[in-house]
């Protein structure tokens, strides 16, 4: 898989993630950023070469590759539950069919800022790891597990059995703000059209929904996950 851009390629670089290959850019127009990231390809030991423009659009299918493209491998590192066994109160985001990279994606950076400690996702009917949502999450998919399940429902069950308490964000719910986040916690967000499934819903343990204004019914997926995520980190913060 080829990932583009600067910054995913500074946040690759933070982390233990396995590299095939990067290219970049052989403009003698280098800028010191990419000085530096060759510099620290180059400290890691990673495989790297310089090719024309022509090539990294071609990769990318895209010309903002921004002169740096990373080869990730044939397939995505997606990690099992047993990551979160030495987590003590894990803080975990469910998305239960969403479809859209770009909406996953920006919910990966949201995150990434808000602490969370890995995002669960369907193998199924969703949308997977692909070179978009990983530019859309300006490479902070590296910073967080992510791990794919055949079954949300059973995979909710299996997290209630471990005290985590699990919540689904709806139209119709308890404010989120009046719910309790600290401790071990699970928000819920589904498919950008039909919300979460109801049999995914009922097995959360509760439905919290955001009041709004001027009528609005409702936000996009990725908005109203960054809003309780960070309600999340606060009420955390504070224990």
């Amino acid at each position: 898989m080829y990932v583009y851009g600067r910054n995913v390629l500074k946040e690759i670089l933070n982390t233990d993630y396995q590299v095939k290959q990067v290219y970049f850019t052989n403009s003698k127009k280098v800028d010191k950023e990419v000085e530096k990231l060759i510099k620290k390809v180059k400290e890691k030991n990673i495989s790297f070469s310089f090719v024309d423009n022509n090539l990294l659009k071609k990769l990318s299918n895209s010309e903002n590759h921004q002169g740096v493209i990373t080869d990730i491998g044939k397939e995505f590192d997606y990690k099992y539950m047993d990551v979160l066994d030495d987590i003590k109160d894990p803080y975990i985001l469910i998305l239960d069919q969403v479809q859209d990279p770009h909406n996953f994606g920006a919910m990966v950076r949201s995150a990434a800022a808000a602490g969370v400690d890995a995002i669960i996702i369907p193998s199924d009917n969703s949308s997977g790891v692909t070179p978009t949502v990983i530019k859309v999450s300006a490479g902070q998919i590296f910073r967080i597990p992510i791990i794919q399940v055949t079954n949300i429902s059973r995979t909710i069950k299996k997290l209630k059995e471990k005290n985590i308490w699990v919540y689904g964000a709806d139209m119709n719910g308890t404010q989120y703000h009046k719910v309790d986040m600290t401790g071990g916690f699970a928000l819920v967000m589904g498919n950008e059209g039909s919300g979460i499934r109801q049999k995914v819903k009922e097995n959360c343990d509760g439905i919290i929904s955001i009041q709004m204004s001027n009528d609005v019914e409702s936000l996009n997926v990725s908005v109203s996950a960054g809003i309780i995520m960070f309600e999340a980190r606060k009420q955390r913060i504070k224990e």
